[in-house]
Formats: C-alpha cells, structure tokens, sequence
C-alpha cells in the first residue's frame, strides 16, 4: 500500500517527461476496462440466466450517469489499445526508445483524432434517446445494482488472501509464486501473450465498439421493430433479452458467428485483462509475500468466473420464455418501450407481405 501511496504522490509531483503520464494513464485506462468487463460479462450473462435482471441491467446502462460512464469507457479502450501499439513497437524495436516521448505524443494526438467522430456520432443516439422522453430508472435503483457486484468482488478478495495464507501455512515463508526456472518461462509466456493477445484484440473490441456503441448506441438495444446491428433481424419485442438473443443466433454459412465472434473477444480480454491485473496488483504488493500471492490468486479467480459464466451463456440459447420475463420485468420496473418511428416500422412491416404475395402469384 505504501509503495502505490507513493507512486501516485510522486506522479502528481513529477514534472517531466511525459513517458510517466503515459504509463499512468495506460494503467488507469486498463483498469476501467477491467471493471467495466467485470460487470459487462456478468450481467451479459443474464440474458440467458436471468433475463429480468438483463433487462434491469441495460435500463440501468441508459441512465445519464452510465451515458457519461460510456463516454469515458470508450475514450479508457481507444487510448489502451493506441498506446498499447506503441509498447509493443518500443518492445520490438528498442532503437525507437529515443522517440518514445514523440511516440506518446502520436498516441494522444490519435486518441483525440479518434474520439471527436466518435463521441459525436455516440452525442447523436443520447440527443435521440432523451428527446423521446424515455422512462428512466432512479439513482437507488443505479446504486443498488452495483452492490452485488461490489459484494462479489470483496468476496473474490477475501477468497484470494484466505487461500494464500493457507497455502503459506502449508509452504512455510518459502514464496511459492517466483520459481528459477519455470516462473522466468511463465513469465517470458504471458509477456508474449500480453504483446500477441493485444494485437488480437484490436479488430474484436473496435468491432464491438463500432456495432453497439457507434452503429447502434445502448438505446437501441431495447427498441421494439428496431433491427439489430450487424444482422438481418429485428427486435421484435423491443427486449434486450431478445436482442441479445437474435444476435447470437444468426447465421453466417451455417455458424452462428457472432457467438463466435463474442467468444474471442471474451477469452482475448478477460486473459488480457485479468493478466493486467495481477501485473498491476504485484506491482504495489512485492514487500508481502501473502499479499502478492493473493493478487495472483484474486486474478486468477476473476478469470475463471468470468470465462466459466460468459462461456456457459454464450452456449446457451435464449429461449422464447426469457423474452416474456423481460417483459414482464420492464413493467415491474415501469418502462416504456420504445419503438421506431411510424414510416420506419411501415417499411419493416411491409416488406414481408409483399414477399407474401409474390409468392402467391407464382
């Protein structure tokens, strides 16, 4: 604890190169996303699980203090992944460390560049959603979803440092996370793979970015007749569940390619991020033996829940029920549905009865 109280002090001190910001901002940025995955696997997972909580969970998303949470997500992801490209260029190409500070300067000049169409394309679906004069749930209801994400977190911790304590018990002080040999080679692994894994990752999280917060914004995942993004159905019932649903199951060649496709980008971020994390936690936790084991261990079980549920969901099907308790879940909750304009939903409605009667008359 003293060595991160130090770290943050010293960095509001600093008054120098910009390479230290950088580094800051990297961690920083990385750990929102970690967060954000924690709750956004999790409650994904509903849709299949608990679908009245799925459907509480996106209407708690389209509140004005997860609006600005949104914004701040998609500029932490956007500034990760550029200066995450320009960590691997530094690692690959050492002779480059003379440009470095050029380099991070590039970074926030790109993020920038980036986010200004972005976040105007992303202004454009809030400006629509609050115009409609939408149902919004009440900072109580905000507050009280997160407590049991915040209860299983706590949890997680107090998991991780019973089980180092007790593997300390059975070792003695030997320190069972550092090994010569075969801990420089899991080491020497999970660099590769932070380097492999981040460039992987690119074309996934940009795609998702795209498609449900550019393409489509938060709002319209719950917009009845909307179509869903990326596909060639809509939503009939104007639910999350059966967007959610809809999406995963359609075809592309005879595979259900956005399962697919959400599959790895779950395997990539959460091993990605949860590896992050233990880098972080390690970092600030090197003078306690226990409390360093337990930062591995507290990452390790993030991971394994999360691939465990997200992988369970994503191989599940929605079923025709789990849309019928999310309506009933947006009544409990008093929520309007939206639905698409008149001339939208007209053009919707219209183009299957005039497949209809083609075939009629052949």
């Amino acid at each position: 604890m003293s060595s991160l109280i130090t770290t943050l002090t010293e960095t509001l001190r600093y008054r120098g190169a910009i390479g230290q910001w950088s580094w800051v901002l990297h961690r920083l940025s990385g750990l929102g996303v970690v967060a954000f995955l924690l709750i956004h696997f999790i409650d994904t997972s509903w849709a299949v699980f608990y679908p009245k909580l799925y459907e509480e969970a996106i209407a708690v998303y389209q509140t004005p203090i997860f609006t600005f949470g949104e914004f701040i997500l998609v500029a932490c992801v956007v500034y990760h992944a550029y200066n995450g490209i320009r960590i691997i260029i530094l690692d690959y190409r050492p002779r480059l460390w003379r440009y470095q500070q050029k380099l991070a300067v590039y970074v926030l000049a790109a993020t920038a560049v980036t986010l200004i169409p972005v976040f105007f394309l992303m202004f454009g679906h809030v400006l629509d959603y609050y115009n409609s004069d939408p149902t919004l749930l009440g900072i109580g209801d905000v507050v009280g979803s997160l407590v049991p994400f915040i209860g299983g977190v706590v949890v997680a911790i107090v998991a991780a440092i019973i089980l180092s304590s007790i593997t300390e018990v059975i070792a003695g002080n030997k320190d069972t996370t550092q090994r010569p040999k075969t801990g420089n080679n899991w080491e020497r692994f999970w660099w590769a793979f932070m380097r492999l894994s981040g460039i992987l990752i690119l074309p996934l999280v940009f795609g998702h970015l795209a498609g449900m917060h550019i393409v489509q914004g938060v709002f319209d995942i719950s917009v009845k007749n909307a179509d869903i993004v990326f596909t060639s159905v809509t939503n009939s019932s104007g639910t999350a569940v059966e967007f959610t649903g809809e999406r995963w199951d359609q075809l592309l060649m005879g595979v259900k390619v956005w399962r697919v496709y959400d599959l790895l980008l779950l395997a990539f971020t959460v091993l990605h991020g949860a590896n992050g994390l233990r880098y972080v936690l390690t970092d600030y936790t090197m003078s306690n033996k226990r409390m360093r084991r337990a930062s591995i261990y507290l990452a390790t079980i993030g991971a394994v829940i999360l691939l465990t549920v997200g992988g369970a969901a994503l191989m599940e099907s929605v079923e025709g029920t789990a849309v019928d308790m999310a309506l009933e879940a947006r009544e409990e909750l008093g929520l309007d549905i939206r639905e698409m304009e008149d001339d939208s939903v007209d053009v919707e409605m219209d183009a299957p009865e005039s497949e209809t009667e083609a075939e009629n008359d052949s």
